[in-house]
């Protein structure tokens, strides 16, 4: 008995060192108990469970440096969910990478997060101590990896930004404390408003920026021009924007890393082989001008003057006792006011780090002398300088409004200048200087006056002839100018002519028409480069007027996302109205959900994907976009599919910007389509980001069912979908809501779960309503679901009072808007 034993335990003994040592993958076949690791192919980095340390019996699954640093985590899965035995085990499946716990309740505790399932699946851990999930037959394409979801430390190779196509937003939380990995009180991540940057939040305040990136480093911060340990980069581009750092030797002798401590300390390490320690390299917040709006709005932080703050030239301390008193918080304000276009100029400040630039525009080609010039044309305008410094300057970067967290003045600083009051400027130059300047500015605007004068009558002869398509231009590009300046890009959208669009549709050939809704009609086309779009036709008489048409242009060409619809171009001309989106094969949703013949091909894997595509659209709309968007018309007509199924919501014309304070607005003209619109804003006009998450959890109960909410039938009441579907809950009858079709294609607790998750989304309240950041972790995770509360507009109607029935094939297109309405008062 005693050999058998001895046997057993060698067995086990043998296996855990063949799971830790000799492989560095886990496939689908494959199980990691606590205690057992998985080492990278170099052994590296190391991966497993541990405990944080200071007495804390939590497990949490990680990876960390096995050669080096006394096994210092890099890296956390569950850091918010620990297991609390050392039962806890790591598993692979089709549908990601999952920690759970081998007990009798089998719990998933946390599971990476991706949309499609994976054939077969192999999670693999780097040499780099990227975590990765990949197809065993595809290679290096990665369906997931965990340098996209950092946790407190910045490795080479990782990034720190955003990937507008995806949607992921990298960036890294803190620990709560040295022996606690959850999610700390600090955030550092990219802030994409105007010019993006680098921004170190606690909570909900800013404590540390990096400054705009300059061409070759952040404005304000040393060039390190001995540094043969890493170089770092900036990359912004019309798909992602991120920082990076790569080593010297590429995969050398040195070891870096950047890591955000729980006293929000910002410090990049490297590891001293001598003396087997980390050390501190730099620390991004040097001294307490680095602190976030030291000196106020125009206040100007200098580490080596005592006082730290002063103002720039031309302000005063905005109160003065308390500025006596060294609170510098209020900041500083103009002597005099600036008079736009009376003799006001700009005053260059050598050597500052350059202002917070989320009220700021930027264009990467124009010269400083077009900056200037572009800036002086604004009234708004109060600073500009060069976005690169390499060179000898390029690029333009704007300012509007105050100017805030600026340091100076060191040799590590940029130019910056700023507009000043013809009177504050004559203080700062000397006579000679004055007169050199009006001699030379004086023959300037005389020859640019009788420029634009003659080029005015010219214009006045043109435009004269052509007023319709004139009015309508200026009014879009009235548009455009105001939405640069607030948003910080150009639209960029180009216009094509009435001729080009006849063309490309062979002259709106009922042949080509995809469908029609009630702003008009959908045209397949082919531009001239050989392009497939879906062109969009206002009609004369349609309810979307000029307003509508130019809040989809401002809205829409502002989004780039994969579940976005893509606005091309657009026309304004001979009295038309048209969008250029681009094609859509698949058409609509509603054609295939509400179509008995389709549906029967519509299984659960492709409408789990609508589900969740349509679910990341919509966070991407709320809350990651350079604006916060509410759509006001989501609905199954207006979720495209392209080729491959994949869902794009389209038809902005109904949607509404919030601000970045934002939250709730309230309007007398209620749109929207029946249906889909909750009861606070029905009722009382009352919109919000939850009010698109209303129509989303309608749109979840209508993709499973197959059915339509107004007009759904019942023989046992007259309930629309979504009361019929909080009637079946409250009865534990899901079963009566999902499509028989999907049922055959799917493990029906993940069907019974996504129709709570909807429920969840159309509860009466909108307090009681998940954000979208919270639902599409609902749909990605295995988390308990808290319960529903009773929907909004549960109410057994009349038999008069309904519509259509969901057996109706409604006309699809390619985008097109079905018909939206004005009402007091849901029917």
């Amino acid at each position: 008995m005693e050999g058998t034993r001895v046997m057993l335990f060698c067995l086990c003994l043998f296996t855990i060192l063949m799971i830790s040592s000799a492989t560095d993958t886990i496939n689908a076949n494959q199980a990691v108990m606590d205690g057992e690791t998985i080492v990278s192919a170099g052994g590296e980095f190391e991966m497993g469970f541990f405990s944080p340390g200071g007495g804390s019996h939590y497990r949490y699954f990680g990876i960390w440096y096995r050669k080096i640093s006394n096994g210092r985590v890099i890296w956390v899965a569950n850091r918010d969910a620990p297991v609390n035995t050392t039962l806890g085990v790591i598993r692979v499946s089709s549908w990601g990478i999952m920690v759970g716990t081998k007990d009798s309740t089998n719990n998933v505790i946390w599971s990476s997060n991706y949309s499609r399932s994976v054939r077969n699946p192999v999670a693999q851990l780097l040499d780099n101590g990227n975590l990765v999930l990949r197809d065993e037959s595809e290679g290096d394409n990665y369906v997931w990896q965990s340098f996209d979801y950092a946790v407190d430390n910045l490795l080479p190779g990782m990034k720190l930004g955003y990937d507008f196509v995806s949607g992921i937003d990298r960036y890294f939380v803190a620990w709560k404390t040295d022996n606690a990995p959850s999610s700390g009180d600090y955030i550092y991540r990219m802030d994409r408003n105007g010019f993006p940057q680098l921004i170190l939040w606690e909570n909900s305040v800013v404590r540390f920026r990096t400054g705009p990136w300059v061409g070759s480093k952040f404005s304000g911060s040393p060039v390190l021009d001995h540094n043969q340990i890493y170089r770092p980069g900036f990359v912004m581009t019309q798909t992602e924007v991120y920082y990076a750092f790569n080593l010297v030797n590429g995969s050398g002798s040195a070891i870096t890393r950047i890591t955000l401590t729980p006293e929000g300390d910002l410090i990049r390490l490297v590891w001293n082989r001598e003396k087997q320690e980390w050390t501190r390299y730099l620390t991004l917040q040097a001294n307490d001008c680095d602190s976030y709006g030291m000196c106020g709005m125009d206040g100007v932080c200098n580490v080596n003057k005592s006082p730290r703050c002063e103002c720039m030239k031309g302000f005063r301390p905005r109160s003065p006792g308390e500025w006596a008193e060294a609170n510098w918080s209020k900041g500083c304000l103009r002597n005099v006011q600036v008079e736009c276009g009376n003799g006001d100029g700009f005053l260059k400040y050598s050597g500052v780090k350059l202002p917070d630039t989320r009220w700021s525009w930027y264009n990467t080609s124009m010269s400083l002398f077009e900056c200037e010039a572009k800036c002086r044309k604004d009234c708004n305008c109060t600073a500009y300088s060069n976005m690169d410094i390499r060179n000898g300057g390029s690029g333009c970067l704007l300012w509007f409004g105050g100017l805030n967290d600026i340091r100076g003045y060191s040799e590590d600083g940029e130019d910056l200048y700023v507009r000043m009051a013809a009177s504050e400027l004559e203080r700062t130059k000397d006579s000679r200087g004055k007169k050199l300047t009006w001699i030379i500015i004086i023959p300037v605007f005389i020859t640019l006056a009788v420029i634009l004068a003659i080029l005015g009558l010219y214009l006045l002869h043109v435009f004269r002839k052509r007023r319709l398509r004139r009015a309508e231009t200026v009014q879009l590009n009235s548009t455009r100018d105001a939405s640069n300046r607030n948003e910080g890009q150009d639209l960029d959208l180009p216009l094509l002519d009435f001729k080009q669009i006849a063309k490309a549709t062979d002259n709106f050939s009922l042949n080509n028409k995809l469908g029609e809704g009630g702003f008009g009609t959908v045209y397949k086309g082919m531009l001239e480069e050989g392009q497939e779009v879906a062109v969009k036709r206002l009609s004369k008489d349609s309810r979307q007027g000029v307003d509508e048409f130019m809040n989809e242009v401002s809205c829409i060409a502002k989004l780039q996302h994969r579940n976005l619809v893509r606005l091309l171009k657009c026309c304004i001309d001979k009295g038309e109205r048209m969008l250029i989106y681009e094609y859509m094969p698949n058409k609509s949703l509603d054609s295939f959900i509400f179509d008995k013949e389709k549906c029967r091909a519509f299984d659960w894997p492709k409408r789990y994907n609508i589900i969740n595509g349509t679910a990341r659209g919509l966070l991407y709309l709320h809350q990651d976009s350079r604006l916060r968007i509410i759509h006001r018309d989501l609905k199954a007509s207006n979720i495209l599919l392209d080729s491959e199924m994949n869902p794009k919501i389209s038809d902005f014309g109904l949607a509404r910007i919030f601000g970045g304070s934002e939250t709730q607005e309230s309007t007398t003209r209620i749109v929207g389509t029946y249906g889909y619109m909750p009861p606070e804003y029905a009722i009382d006009g009352l919109f919000s980001i939850k009010s698109d998450v209303y129509s989303f959890g309608v749109l979840i109960l209508e993709i499973i069912s197959g059915k339509k909410n107004r007009g759904f039938r019942h023989p046992d009441h007259n309930l629309n979908l979504v009361g019929h579907a909080w009637r079946s809950y409250n009865e534990g009858k899901l079963l009566d809501i999902a499509d028989e079709v999907i049922l055959d294609s799917s493990n029906e607790h993940e069907v019974f779960r996504v129709i709570e998750i909807g429920l969840q989304c159309v509860q009466e309240f909108p307090e009681d309503r998940p954000n979208m950041a919270s639902a599409v972790l609902m749909l990605t995770s295995k988390d308990a679901l808290p319960n529903p509360k009773r929907p909004g507009f549960y109410s057994e109607r009349r038999e008069s009072m309904e519509m259509n029935s969901t057996s109706r094939n409604p006309a699809s297109s390619s985008p097109s808007n079905s018909y939206s309405v004005s009402l007091s008062w849901p029917r």
